[in-house]
């Protein structure tokens, strides 16, 4: 059955489990939404993964919907959410109502993410009013790296909690209809989760969160030589696929592939 907006709410009542998985490509966007999952997000973290970047503020709008239109072929039932880039809300609301379409009409994403809390109210709320869902961000937001002075743990202090919690509040307030909580202490995001009626969907935040969404790359070990502490390695796929390469091109050079079985042949002449 195709997930919604409505069945994050219906989930935050019943209690249910959200799990989101991020896809940036039609193959494993299949995969991932034949999986089961509640939603799959296209990350600007393939500015990361993908395109090898060393953080998300280079990544541009039309990376992210030329990604967002070629996962959305491979999606069925999950959620389809786009992740709107560094400087594509922040500037104007107009501007945010405009990128955020753009998510829609050209990426066929059914609802867009953007990072922030009170600061960025007013986006959510046109965004919303203009009838697209959005997906709120807060804690360690990665578009604000150098305000933030790095990727580290928020919400340590009595201040920087009540913070996060008026941030979360206020994108409730706005029309989100779920808020990513990433790398807070498992104790505030417990408080953040009973705080709000609309689901937390947590990256390194613990388990109370009412989900939890993994880059994908990062749960099936596609960069062996790096994983985050909050990230569950399922699978050491790197290691397979480098393993595989590498069998590949021995083959190639010791003239064992291509075997007959992977060749084309002519047909017998006729006899006589």
């Amino acid at each position: 059955m195709k997930k919604t907006v409505r069945s994050f709410g219906e989930a935050k009542l019943s209690g249910a489990k959200l799990a989101v998985l991020t896809a940036y490509d039609y193959s494993v966007a299949r995969l991932a939404d034949a999986s089961g999952v509640d939603a799959i997000l296209v990350g600007d973290s393939l500015a990361n993964v993908v395109m090898g970047m060393p953080d998300t503020l280079s990544v541009t709008m039309d990376m992210m919907i030329h990604h967002t239109r070629a996962v959305s072929a491979g999606v069925e039932n999950a959620l389809l959410v786009g992740d709107m880039p560094f400087m594509s809300y922040q500037a104007t609301v107009s501007g945010a109502v405009e990128n955020a379409g753009r998510f829609l009409k050209e990426g066929r994403a059914q609802a867009v993410k953007l990072e922030g809390g009170e600061a960025v109210a007013p986006q959510i709320r046109a965004i919303v009013e203009a009838g697209i869902p959005v997906m709120g961000h807060v804690g360690l937001t990665p578009q604000s790296v150098n305000v933030l002075g790095g990727f580290k743990v928020q919400g340590k202090s009595g201040e920087s909690k009540r913070k996060l919690a008026g941030d979360a509040k206020a994108v409730e307030e706005a029309g989100a209809f779920a808020v990513v909580v990433e790398c807070v202490p498992d104790d505030l995001a417990a408080e953040l989760t009973g705080l709000l009626s609309v689901p937390t969907i947590g990256i390194g935040a613990g388990p109370a969160c009412d989900g939890q969404v993994l880059v994908y790359h990062d749960l099936i070990g596609l960069f062996p030589d790096y994983a985050p502490r909050f990230a569950k390695r399922y699978l050491n796929a790197g290691e397979l696929i480098g393993k595989a390469f590498s069998d590949f091109a021995r083959e190639v050079r010791e003239g064992k592939f291509p075997g007959p079985e992977h060749s084309f042949h002519s047909p017998e002449k006729p006899k006589g």
